[in-house]
C-alpha cells in the first residue's frame, strides 16, 4: 500500500512517463501542424484567426480538411459535416478511455476530452496494455498535453510562415506519414486491419468526388467495416475476454 507522501511522486512520474512516451510521435506532429498553419494563411486567415481555429477545434485532420474546402469555396454546411464525420472516431476513443477516467470530476473529464487526439489515444492504450499499475489519468494527461502544446506551437509557426514557405519544401508528405506511423502501430488485430484497408481503398477510389466527399465516405466505410469485423470476431470467439 502506497503512503500519502508517495502518491504525488507516483503521479508526477506517470505524468512524465506519458510525456516521454509521446516524444517520438511529436516529430510527425510538428510538420503536420505547420502544414495546417500554412493552409490557414493560404485561405486568408490571420495569425489570430488561425490560432483561434486551432484552439477551438484541436483536431488536425478535420482542420486541414475544412481549410481545403474553404479554399474551394465549399458551403459552410459541407465544412461542418466534414469535420463532424472525421471526428466521429473520437466517440470510440472516448468509450475506450472512459473506464480509466470515470471517477474524475466533470470539469476534469471535459478538459481531457477536449485534449483527446489520435496520438494520445494510441500511445495511452498501448501503454495501458503492458503497464497495469500506472495511474492512467495522469499518464494520458501527459501524452495529451504534450501533443496539444506541440500542435498549437506548430500551427502558430506555420501560420506565421504562411506563404513564405516554398511549395518545393514538400511538407505535404508529413500529413499522411504522421498518421501512417500511428496507424501501423495500432494494427494489432483483424478489426483494425479491416477498418484501415477498407477506409484506405475507399479514400483512393473516392478521391475525385466533389467537396471532399470521398474522405467522408472513407471514414464511414472504414468504421463500418471495423465494427463488422469486430462483431464477427466476437461471435467466432464468444468466450474470449474483451
Amino acid at each position: 500500500m502506497e503512503s500519502h507522501s508517495e502518491q504525488p511522486l507516483r503521479t508526477q512520474n506517470d505524468f512524465l512517463a506519458g510525456v516521454r512516451a509521446t516524444l517520438p510521435i511529436l516529430l510527425g506532429v510538428i510538420p503536420f501542424a505547420m502544414i495546417t498553419g500554412v493552409a490557414a494563411a493560404g485561405v486568408g486567415l490571420s495569425v489570430l484567426d488561425a490560432f483561434g481555429m486551432s484552439v477551438m477545434i484541436a483536431a488536425g485532420a478535420s482542420q486541414l480538411a475544412m481549410l481545403q474546402l474553404m479554399k474551394t469555396g465549399s458551403p459552410w454546411v459541407i465544412l461542418v459535416l466534414t469535420a463532424w464525420i472525421i471526428n466521429l472516431r473520437f466517440i470510440m476513443y472516448s468509450a475506450a478511455l472512459a473506464p480509466s477516467l470515470q471517477k474524475l470530476k466533470t470539469q476534469q473529464k471535459l478538459l481531457l476530452a477536449y485534449m483527446l487526439s489520435d496520438q494520445a489515444f494510441g500511445i495511452s492504450m498501448s501503454y495501458f496494455a503492458t503497464h497495469k499499475d500506472v495511474n492512467r489519468r495522469w499518464f494520458y494527461f501527459g501524452t495529451a498535453l504534450a501533443v496539444w502544446v506541440t500542435w498549437q506551437a506548430g500551427a502558430i509557426a506555420g501560420s506565421l510562415l504562411g506563404t513564405l514557405v516554398p511549395a518545393s519544401w514538400g511538407f505535404d508528405f508529413a500529413f499522411p506519414l504522421s498518421f501512417m506511423a500511428l496507424m501501423f502501430s495500432a494494427l494489432s488485430d483483424r478489426p483494425m486491419v479491416a477498418a484501415a484497408v477498407a477506409g484506405g481503398l475507399t479514400a483512393v477510389l473516392g478521391k475525385g468526388l466533389p467537396y471532399n466527399l470521398g474522405l467522408i465516405l472513407a471514414v464511414l466505410v472504414g468504421v463500418g467495416c471495423g465494427l463488422l469485423a469486430e462483431n464477427m470476431q466476437r461471435r467466432a470467439h464468444p468466450g474470449r475476454a474483451q
